[in-house]
């Protein structure tokens, strides 16, 4: 037998005797498995029982329509406070300047939230002073802490919305509306509000981006006409502008003035 022979009859015994190795570990631990004493779960029971008293069934309505708000809370957050006009009107800002990606959605979103938490505090302040507080002391009933830490937020809310938005959903709504003033805003249902301040949220983002896009189109169209004159018709255009939009938004401090003044349109409606 050569050399090669031998080495090849040594790697077969010796991976014969790793396998028995294995297999006599496993075997090992399956009888210490066997034989230990902890419970293994073998299946569940998810079931639903008649409840005899009234008081479980409304407890766990309750429960549910807590979880269901809790789902909804970030959709809730968004359409009930500034932070549509922000950030619509922000994405103009990036689509005027004609730069792609940058600043990319994460800061922009980051900027948007952190201007609603600064336009909205001393409305979240007011509900955590007259609602939430009096009901963790127990000072007021859940109907009563909701009611109360609503008021705040509906009346945001109207002296946002238009009133060509707020009627066209009273009309949908098919709602009857009695009084004058504060009278005719407590008729008002909150689930007609709410449709009719994002409507009128988008609406003004709308208008402040066409604003905003009016002197990055001249720029554009100075640049599309010299070009044009020069002969350079196979040169695009938003190649040479870009640059040209930049230096017009640092030089007039864009950022801050788009900002302030979005900032403005909230406490000057």
């Amino acid at each position: 037998m050569g050399h090669r022979g031998k080495r090849k009859v040594v790697i077969l015994i010796v991976s014969f005797f790793c396998v028995l190795q294995l297999f006599m570990l496993f075997g090992q631990q399956t009888i210490y498995a066997e034989t230990t004493d902890t419970p293994i779960p073998i299946s569940f029971d998810l079931s639903v029982s008649n409840s005899e008293d009234s008081a479980d069934v409304v407890s766990s309505i309750q429960i549910l329509v807590i979880l269901t708000i809790i789902s909804l809370a970030p959709s809730i957050l968004i359409m009930t406070t500034s932070f549509t006009r922000i950030i619509v009107v922000l994405h103009f800002t990036r689509s005027a300047l004609g730069t792609q990606q940058t600043p990319p959605n994460q800061v922009l979103v980051g900027l948007a939230l952190f201007l609603t938490l600064f336009i909205m505090t001393p409305i979240y302040s007011q509900i955590n002073e007259e609602a939430l507080q009096p009901y963790s002391n127990g000072e007021l009933t859940q109907q009563e802490a909701i009611d109360t830490g609503l008021a705040p937020l509906r009346e945001f809310m109207f002296s946002q919305v238009n009133d060509k938005d707020l009627r066209l959903f009273v009309d949908i709504a098919r709602v009857e509306i009695v009084g004058e003033g504060d009278e005719l805003r407590e008729s008002i249902p909150t689930t007609v509000l709410i449709p009719a301040f994002i409507v009128s949220e988008l609406r003004i983002a709308f208008i402040i981006g066409f604003l905003i896009y009016i002197p990055f189109i001249a720029v554009d169209m100075i640049v599309a006409s010299t070009l044009m004159s020069m002969g350079m018709m196979m040169l695009p255009p938003v190649m040479i502008s870009m640059p040209f939009k930049l230096l017009l938004f640092v030089l007039a401090d864009g950022w801050s003035l788009i900002i302030s003044e979005l900032v403005k349109t909230f406490y000057h409606a």
